[in-house]
C-alpha cells in the first residue's frame, strides 16, 4: 500500500502528469492565470508538427491525431497513431527528443488512433538513474514500451525477463517492449483488429492496460483480458477477464448454455482510473460480441457493459454495476469513469461517475458500487429476431434525466428545406421504433442514441468544489437492421442503397451467426441529421441534486447549432470548460457556472481529442491536438494557446 501511495504523492499545481490530470480522471486544473475576462485574448503560443503523414487516401482507415499531451517534471510528453512519441519543451514546442516504435501505418486498424501515454516514477530509484523516471506507450499495434522520460530510449529491462510461452506472437517482449498479443485467452488472428488505444493506468508499481476489440466482425473474436505488468520488468501480474472464466462465479451464470467459454471482446478500450488510498481501480468494459446479435451469448452477460472496481494489487473483483444487460445496440461504456467526493445530506461520499452511449449518467458509491443518486430497472422492448431474447428490464436513472434524447417518432422528422424533411420523416417512420432500447430487427430499428451516443469517449470533467460535471453528447439516431445471412446478395443490397441515394451504409458480416448487420447514421438528402438541431450539445449536471444544471449546443453543423462530437473537456479553476470535439474545426470556451460560449478559436483540422492545461515558464498554456482525421480533416498539429507574452 505504500509504493501505490508513494506514485502519486506529490503532484505540481502546474502539470498535467496523467490522461485526465489525476489518476481519478477528474480533467480539473486549480490554475486560474486564464478567467472568464481574459479567455477573450487566448492566441497560438506554439504549434508542434508531428510529423504524421497524411494517409487521408488510404483504403481503409486514415489515422486520427487524438492524444492528450501530458506534462510533468518540466517536459510535455505526446504519442502519435504511428507510434511515435516525443518529449516536447511545454513553453515553445520545442522537441527535446523522438522516438519511433515502427507501426506499420498500412496494416489496417479499426480505430486508427492513440490517445496519450503515461508516466511512472520508480520510488527506489536515485535521481538520474536512468529509467527511474518512466514514460508507457501502448501503441495501436499492441505492444507495451517503456521509455526512459529523460533519454527517450527505451529501457531494456522491461519485458526482458518475461518467460516463453507457447502459442507467443513474435517472441513475449525484450528491448523495453510487451507483446500485448500474446498469451491471450482467445488470441487474435492476424487479421483481427487487436489494437490499443488508450494510454495504460499506473498504480503504484503496476502499469495496467486494455484493448480494443473488432467485435462486430465474429461471435468468437480475440478476448479482452485486462493486464496489469511489473512498471520495472515487464513480468505479467495479474489477469482479469471481463468475461468470467470461474464457474463459482455468480456472474458466469448469467451467461447462458456455457458461452462465457467462447465469447470474446467486453473489453476496455476507454481509460481506465485509480484511487490509490483505496487500492482500486475502475474498469469501463464494453459489449461483448457480436455488438448487434447476441443469440448465441444469452443473459445478461455479467462484466460486460459495466464499471468494474477491481483491487489493484491483485485484480480481483471487488464490485461492479452494469449500464447494459445483454447488448445488442454497441453501447459500450467508451466514456472513462471519473472519480469525486459528493455531499448528501451533509455525508461526504466518495463516488466514481460513469456516463455512456445510452445517455445515462450513473454516480455510484465508490467503495459498494451503489448508486448515489436512485436508478431503476425499467420494462424495454422485446426483440423479434429469431434466436435473440432481449433482457426484458433496463437500469434508469431516475433523478438525473437522460443527457441526450431516447426517443425520436416520425413526427420530429427535421431537415433545412420542406423535401429533405419529408425525405427524412419516411425514413422515421420505415423503422421499428417503440422508444429506448428498441432492439436491432429485420425490418430496420431507429436507435436512440446512435451508435457514436449519448456520451461518446469523451467523457466528463468534474469541478468538485462546485458540485458540477460537464458531459459532451451526441445527439443522432442510427439505424440497424438484420439480413438473413442464407442467401444474400451483397451487389444486390448496394445497388438498392445506390438508388435510394444512400451510399454510407456499413454492412458486416457477424461470423458464426445467421445474420448481416447493416447500420447508418440517420443523415437525410442534405447530409444534415433527420432530428432536430442541436446535433451536440454539451451538458452541465449538479452533482448536489442530480439535476441538469444547463444544457447548450456544441459546435455547428453546417450551419445548424450544434454538431456531432468525438473528444472530452476539460475544466479549470478559472470558471472556464475547455473542448474542441466538433466538426467544425475549432476549440471553445464556456463558462462553467452558465455554460456562455466565452472563446473560440478556429484550429488547421478538427480537433477529435480532448484538450489540457499547465503552466511553464509563469504562463498558462492550454493545449489540444488537431488532426482527427475522415470527417474532422487530416492534421499532425499540437497547438497550444496562451494569454499575450508580457
Amino acid at each position: 500500500m505504500l509504493a501505490l501511495l508513494l506514485t502519486f504523492a506529490v503532484q505540481a499545481p502546474g502539470d498535467w502528469p496523467a490522461y485526465g490530470r489525476d489518476p481519478g480522471g477528474a480533467r480539473f486544473s486549480p490554475l486560474t492565470q486564464i478567467t472568464r475576462r481574459n479567455v477573450t485574448q487566448l492566441q497560438v503560443a506554439w504549434t508542434y508538427h508531428t510529423g504524421m503523414p497524411d494517409m487521408s487516401g488510404m483504403s481503409h482507415r486514415p489515422p486520427a491525431l487524438e492524444v492528450t499531451p501530458i506534462v510533468v517534471d518540466g517536459t510535455m510528453y505526446v504519442i502519435t497513431p504511428t507510434g511515435i512519441v516525443a518529449a516536447l519543451d511545454p513553453a515553445t514546442g520545442t522537441e527535446r527528443w523522438r522516438y519511433d516504435a515502427g507501426v506499420n501505418p498500412h496494416r489496417g486498424y479499426g480505430d486508427f488512433a492513440s490517445r496519450g501515454v503515461a508516466f511512472w516514477r520508480d520510488p527506489r530509484a536515485a535521481a538520474g538513474t536512468p529509467c527511474g523516471r518512466r514514460i508507457f506507450a501502448a501503441t495501436i499495434d499492441a505492444r507495451l514500451i517503456a521509455l526512459d522520460a529523460g533519454s527517450g530510449r527505451p529501457c531494456p529491462e522491461f519485458g526482458a525477463a518475461v518467460p516463453p510461452l507457447p502459442g507467443r506472437e513474435r517472441g513475449p517482449g525484450g528491448e523495453g517492449s510487451v507483446n500485448l498479443r500474446a498469451g491471450l485467452r482467445v488470441p487474435p488472428l492476424e487479421f483481427e483488429f487487436y489494437e490499443v488505444t488508450s494510454p495504460p493506468a499506473v498504480i503504484g508499481d503496476l502499469v495496467v492496460v486494455g484493448s480494443a476489440v473488432a467485435d462486430n466482425t465474429t461471435f468468437a473474436p480475440a478476448s479482452g483480458e485486462v493486464r496489469a505488468f511489473d512498471a520495472r520488468t515487464g513480468v505479467l501480474r495479474w489477469t482479469f477477464d471481463p468475461v468470467p472464466q470461474d464457474s463459482t462465479d455468480p456472474a458466469y451464470q448469467t451467461w447462458q448454455g456455457g458461452s462465457a467459454r467462447y465469447t470474446g471482446a467486453a473489453n476496455v478500450w476507454s481509460i481506465m482510473v485509480a484511487d490509490s488510498q483505496r487500492d482500486l481501480l475502475f474498469l469501463p468494459t464494453s459489449s461483448p460480441a457480436p455488438d448487434y446479435f447476441g443469440g448465441l451469448r444469452l443473459g445478461e452477460n455479467r462484466y460486460a457493459n459495466s464499471i468494474v472496481a477491481l483491487r489493484a494489487s491483485t485484480g480481483r473483483v471487488v464490485w461492479h454495476f452494469q449500464s447494459v444487460h445483454h447488448d445488442i445496440w454497441d453501447y459500450d461504456n467508451a466514456s472513462p469513469p471519473a472519480l469525486v467526493t459528493v455531499t448528501q445530506n451533509g455525508v461526504r461520499i466518495p463516488a466514481v461517475i460513469q456516463t455512456g452511449k445510452s445517455a445515462m449518467l450513473y454516480v455510484l458509491d465508490r467503495t459498494t458500487g451503489k448508486p448515489v443518486f436512485p436508478v431503476e430497472e425499467r420494462a424495454v422492448p422485446a426483440s423479434g429476431v429469431p434466436g435473440e431474447v432481449a433482457s426484458p428490464t433496463q437500469p434508469f436513472t431516475t433523478v438525473t434525466p437522460p443527457l441526450s434524447p431516447l426517443h425520436y417518432s416520425a413526427a420530429d422528422a427535421w431537415g433545412p428545406t420542406p423535401e429533405a424533411q419529408a425525405a427524412c420523416r419516411a425514413i422515421l417512420s420505415a423503422l421499428r421504433n417503440e422508444g429506448p432500447f428498441t432492439p436491432p430487427s429485420l425490418q430496420g430499428t431507429l436507435v436512440v442514441p446512435g451508435n457514436i451516443g449519448g456520451a461518446a469517449w469523451g467523457g466528463v470533467a468534474i469541478d468538485e468544489g462546485n458540485a458540477i460535471a460537464f458531459v459532451p453528447v451526441n445527439r443522432i439516431p442510427a439505424m440497424v437492421q438484420l439480413f438473413t445471412a442464407e442467401g444474400f446478395n451483397w451487389d444486390s443490397a448496394r445497388t438498392v442503397d445506390a438508388s435510394r441515394g444512400l451510399t454510407d451504409f456499413e454492412y458486416t458480416r457477424m461470423r458464426g451467426t445467421p445474420y448481416i448487420m447493416r447500420r447508418r447514421l440517420i443523415l437525410g438528402p442534405t447530409g444534415l441529421p433527420c432530428t432536430p438541431p442541436p446535433f451536440g450539445s454539451l451538458v452541465a449536471v449538479n452533482l448536489k441534486t442530480g439535476g441538469i444544471a444547463w444544457n447548450v449546443p456544441l459546435g455547428t453543423m453546417g450551419g445548424v447549432p450544434g454538431s456531432p462530437n468525438l473528444g472530452g473537456p476539460i475544466v479549470t479553476a478559472g470558471g472556464i470548460v475547455f473542448i474542441g470535439a466538433t466538426l467544425d474545426r475549432a476549440i471553445r470556451a464556456f463558462d462553467s457556472q452558465t455554460g456562455r460560449e466565452l472563446w473560440k478559436a478556429d484550429l488547421p483540422a478538427g480537433a477529435r481529442a480532448t484538450p489540457m492545461t499547465y503552466e511553464a515558464g509563469g504562463r498558462q498554456f492550454v493545449v489540444i491536438a488537431a488532426g482527427g482525421g475522415g470527417p474532422f480533416g487530416a492534421g499532425d498539429a499540437i497547438v497550444a494557446f496562451a494569454l499575450p507574452a508580457k
